[in-house]
């Protein structure tokens, strides 16, 4: 009998603890931090490493599939290692979507706004949504989120989104931060996050060729990487991708992006802007409280689609997978 007792307690914990081992850490001890290019097997999987640090003296790798886009934090113990260049590692995994879609936003990097992927998925009907948090005093605009839950909860679940971040709206905003946590944590939403540089710069008198990440006296390394150590003290995996600030680049910074391996994400469908949607279109609002109007047209457009929602025949799609359906298969 006590065996018995035993084992179903077992059963009963077990869900649990694969909760614990799947949910997101919170590094607060990080300790160099760098990019660090490779690659990482562990049988029968391939990941190419991005990163590496310390955290309470034990090493840790940032890694990425690349074949699906997805990121892990994990000890190097468990994994056949073998450090490479970032050009070696390019030629390593050059079938893969992940550096199909680094080599695409490379050719693109001429552009001064909107370089990089526009969007995915083009032979699906719905959109890939992305909502961008820079730095405001004002709070999350919450509806974003609670009305795709209420239109997609019978379809859908967890809806995904993915979120533009900056260091300092992490700072600004604790407890929006942790909302946005929680409601990950319960299967609401599928966050991926975007890497929107820490301090968001910008100037309303300079014009675009020196303004946001453009701006003299920026600091691109301090920009990227205290972004994604911000995200991980704070219980957030960082993704693959970037957003320009305001959309804008030029060519060497585009470079500089793509070195640090991550793909620049731009839109062809800034709501607040009026350009509308197609289908596999990344679309752009604002979540920070300073973009209403944008936030309102995207509520608008998912009151329009309710009876596609119902039958399946409009979704919100995974970042992660608009981006590795559109380089797969070329």
């Amino acid at each position: 009998m006590k065996q018995l007792l035993k084992y179903l307690l077992l059963l009963f914990l077990f869900p649990a603890c694969v909760i614990n081992v799947n949910a997101q850490a919170n590094y607060t001890k990080i300790t160099n931090y760098r990019v660090y290019y490779g690659w990482a097997k562990h049988t029968p999987r391939d990941w190419m490493i991005i990163r590496q640090f310390d955290n309470d003296n034990k090493s840790y790798f940032l890694l990425v599939n690349p074949q699906t886009l997805e990121t892990r934090i994990d000890e190097p113990d468990f994994y056949q290692v073998k450090p490479m260049t970032l050009d070696e590692a390019k030629l390593f995994f050059k079938t893969s979507p992940y550096i199909k879609a680094l080599q695409k936003a490379d050719k693109q990097s001429v552009n001064t706004q909107d370089a990089g992927i526009e969007s995915g998925m083009p032979k699906q009907t719905g959109i890939t949504l992305t909502a961008d948090l820079c730095p405001s005093h004002r709070p999350l605009d919450k509806r974003i989120f609670t009305d795709i839950i209420a239109q997609f909860k019978k379809v859908e679940r967890p809806v995904p989104v993915a979120l533009s971040i900056t260091g300092i709206w992490m700072r600004q905003h604790p407890q929006d931060l942790e909302w946005l946590k929680k409601m990950q944590q319960d299967g609401e939403i599928y966050i991926t996050w975007i890497n929107h540089s820490f301090n968001h710069r910008v100037s309303a008198t300079l014009p675009l060729k020196q303004n946001f990440l453009l701006e003299a006296g920026t600091n691109i390394n301090y920009e990227v990487m205290e972004t994604e150590i911000a995200m991980l003290k704070n219980g957030l995996l960082p993704s693959v991708f970037f957003r320009f600030p305001g959309l804008v680049s030029d060519q060497k910074l585009v470079f500089e992006i793509t070195n640090f391996g991550l793909i620049p994400i731009g839109t062809d469908a800034w709501l607040a802007k009026g350009q509308q949607p197609q289908a596999g279109s990344i679309v752009l609002i604002h979540g920070n409280g300073n973009e209403p109007v944008g936030v309102n047209d995207f509520i608008k457009l998912l009151k329009s689609k309710t009876k596609s929602i119902a039958k399946k025949q409009w979704l919100l799609y995974d970042l992660r997978e608009s981006v590795d359906e559109e380089f797969q298969g070329e």
